[in-house]
């Protein structure tokens, strides 16, 4: 290397090394703390004895609550994701036309996101309430049967899943983000090729969209699988089999009990990992099939 390139070196590394020392001391070092204590039992409080794939053969045979909760939390990505997904999209799509007062709108829908998340627990508990809640009124005035929400374990996933779709909007604004980088010449031409509107939206819109859609499906899909504040708050910190997911589970067995099963938590959570990343990677396997990069050759 010349003197130059060197300097250059130097100066990369000195900048960059903030971040590199925060993934080693505070990301890294954790998580290779963690991968020893899963195959460990350790309660915070006595030295960690090593139990092999204990934990694992445990968690994946015996432990029927942990099945429930893989359960719920797949449904809530299966189910839940697809839909906010489309609503974020539909919304977008609204708040993408050129029409006065569409900034005032498009900051509405975003406000949703901004509140914290125990705020809009509270607040969407009030709405549940069987008795007094909005949503039972409005069933009420088409003489439909009241449902109580938060405790029928028919509806409390779908309860949960409302929730979620509170947050739409933090989808909407990216969504209108690609929404608005999309040559407008491109319609211009459809247009005169005697497209319509459903063919343009299938034939230039989703097509130059896919890039963010593929970004708010990992976005997403991370998100969901990490469901847990509106489990705490909206089951007043004790789901049931029909409600607990992933993360509200390991919470519990790491904190939620007195005998702090860290090393058992652990366990779980590189399963957890295991499963993030491997949906993860489908995702991008098969992002080459239906992504399309303005540009890009075919």
């Amino acid at each position: 290397m010349t003197r130059l390139e060197r300097r250059e070196a130097i100066a990369f590394y000195l900048f960059a090394s903030p971040w590199i020392l925060g993934f080693l001391i505070w990301t890294l070092g954790p998580m290779l703390a963690s991968l020893y204590l899963s195959f460990t039992n350790y309660d915070l409080f006595t030295p960690p004895q090593w139990v092999g794939l204990q934990n694992y053969t445990g968690l994946l045979t015996s432990d029927g609550e942990f099945r429930s909760a893989m359960f719920n939390t797949f449904y809530f990505v299966i189910i839940g994701l697809p839909v906010n997904l489309v609503l974020a999209l539909a919304t977008a799509l609204l708040l993408n036309e050129r029409l006065r007062g569409i900034t005032f709108f498009r900051g509405l829908y975003y406000v949703p996101t901004l509140v914290p998340a125990v705020a809009s627990g509270v607040l969407w508990i009030s709405l549940f309430d069987p008795q007094y809640g909005v949503l039972d009124a409005i069933l009420r005035v088409f003489h439909l049967p009241s449902i109580d929400w938060l405790a029928d374990p028919n509806w409390i996933k779908p309860a949960i899943i409302i929730t979620l779709l509170w947050g739409v909007g933090g989808g909407m604004i990216i969504y209108l983000a690609g929404l608005q980088n999309i040559p407008e010449q491109l319609y211009e031409s459809a247009k005169i090729d005697g497209a319509g509107a459903w063919s343009r939206f299938f034939h230039v819109t989703l097509p130059l969209l896919t890039p963010t859609i593929l970004f708010e499906v990992i976005i997403g899909l991370i998100g969901f699988f990490q469901i847990f504040d509106q489990i705490y708050v909206l089951t007043y910190n004790h789901p049931g089999e029909e409600s607990i997911t992933f993360m509200y589970y390991l919470f519990q067995t790491a904190f939620g009990s007195e005998t702090n099963q860290m090393g058992y938590a652990s366990a779980q959570a590189w399963i957890f990992f295991v499963i993030v990343m491997a949906a993860t990677f489908l995702v991008f396997k098969t992002s080459a099939r239906w992504v399309f990069y303005e540009g890009a050759r075919q």
